[in-house]
């Protein structure tokens, strides 16, 4: 599946969206998503400026907290999980 943003597309399983997109705490499942070889690869295509502008749009981040590049992939998977996980 794909969770389309403004200017790429993120491709994850349902399973995998669905493991990091539930109530309470996701960290772990992002985390382990964000170091899968299939979604890192994407993240370095992606690269850090544009997910940095992808998520500056959301509004939900402040300029400060969107210079980590390491947490911006980590939202920006954890944004893309519940993007699948409502299409589904």
């Amino acid at each position: 599946m794909f969770a389309a943003f403004d200017r790429f597309e993120l491709e994850m399983t349902r399973t995998q969206a669905a493991r990091a997109s539930h109530p309470g705490p996701c960290d772990a499942s992002v985390a382990a998503l964000v170091a899968d070889p299939t979604i890192a690869r994407q993240l370095d295509k992606i690269g850090p400026e544009v997910i940095r502008h992808e998520l500056r749009g959301y509004g939900a981040w402040d300029t400060e907290e969107l210079q980590d590049d390491q947490q911006n992939r980590h939202r920006l998977v954890w944004v893309a999980a519940c993007n699948i996980t409502e299409e589904s």
